[in-house]
């Protein structure tokens, strides 16, 4: 049996068993810390979503991606945000929510509430299917090394790719290893916060980036389309940087200081190396002779 189904399963359990011991108590009140306890709160949560964006690094791997990246990016957003407000809405309203800070929220509600041999059943699924969640986490990472490397960004050697497998194993075997290794040394919390600030601000980034293009390269081959182009934009980088001013300070200071280290590399090495600041047929004509 696969892990995403696994979780899915685990997750229709705890929904199905939970949902008979909600009480109305529970949701009042519904908003305790107000709309900044909501805004904090969604800036807290925001990694729960980047597993979605590690879609878009596949598109050289998928079969019509102008077709398959936007419905499995926008379909996956769509059911999983339904499945977060269902077991939001099931797990609040079993306990009071001063008793979920822990770190398996789902099991200790179920233990609670007297469901304690379906609290294990639930604890072992996500167990199980954690896997599969840092599986997708470090999926992406790999390919926008690949993909940096490949335009000049980073040396060379991180865009080689397996002969036999062709995926990026280089950057994926350093990906691997630093993740295992900061796992020993890293502060949950503020790894999550860290990771929050950085993707949002990476969002910010490619949002503004959509519109840049629209003038500086109006010839640009464009397979994928964006309807309402400028208000998708400008509202997506709007709402990040909204979501960004929920976090910590500690969050923005390690921000600052991690941007501040690729700027540098990025001025001594990257912006030499960029295939960016050559001609554009230049550019690709080597793009092509260095990826064969």
């Amino acid at each position: 049996m696969r892990r995403p189904t696994i979780k899915l399963i685990a997750l229709s359990v705890f929904i199905a068993v939970g949902a008979t011991h909600l009480k109305a108590a529970n949701y009042h009140p519904f908003a305790p810390n107000g709309f900044t306890g909501i805004h904090q709160g969604a800036a807290i949560v925001f990694f729960a979503y980047i597993g979605f964006d590690a879609i878009s690094t596949a598109a050289e791997e998928t079969t019509n991606p102008q077709r398959n990246l936007p419905i499995g990016i926008l379909g996956g957003l769509a059911i999983c945000t339904l499945i977060y407000v269902v077991v939001g809405a099931v797990l609040t309203g079993m306990v009071p929510y001063t008793e979920l800070a822990v770190a398996d929220p789902l099991s200790r509600a179920l233990e609670l509430a007297g469901f304690r041999a379906v609290g294990w059943f639930v604890a072992l699924g996500a167990t199980v299917s954690m896997t599969a969640v840092l599986l997708v986490f470090q999926y992406g990472q790999p390919r926008i090394f690949f993909a940096m490397a490949r335009d000049g960004l980073l040396p060379r050697w991180a865009a080689t790719i397996h002969p036999k497998t062709r995926v990026p194993s280089t950057t994926t075997i350093i990906t691997g290893a630093f993740v295992a290794a900061w796992a020993l040394i890293g502060d949950a919390a503020e790894t999550y916060d860290l990771t929050n600030i950085g993707t949002l601000f990476a969002f910010v980034l490619v949002s503004t980036g959509v519109l840049v293009l629209r003038y500086t390269e109006p010839e640009r081959p464009r397979p994928f389309r964006v309807p309402l182009v400028w208000p998708v934009c400008v509202l997506s980088a709007t709402g990040c940087v909204f979501i960004m001013y929920g976090l910590p300070r500690s969050a923005w200071e390690r921000f600052g200081i991690w941007l501040t280290i690729g700027l540098v590399f990025y001025f001594l090495y990257g912006f030499r190396h960029s295939l960016l600041r050559e001609p554009r047929a230049v550019a690709m004509e080597r793009k092509g002779r260095e990826g064969r």
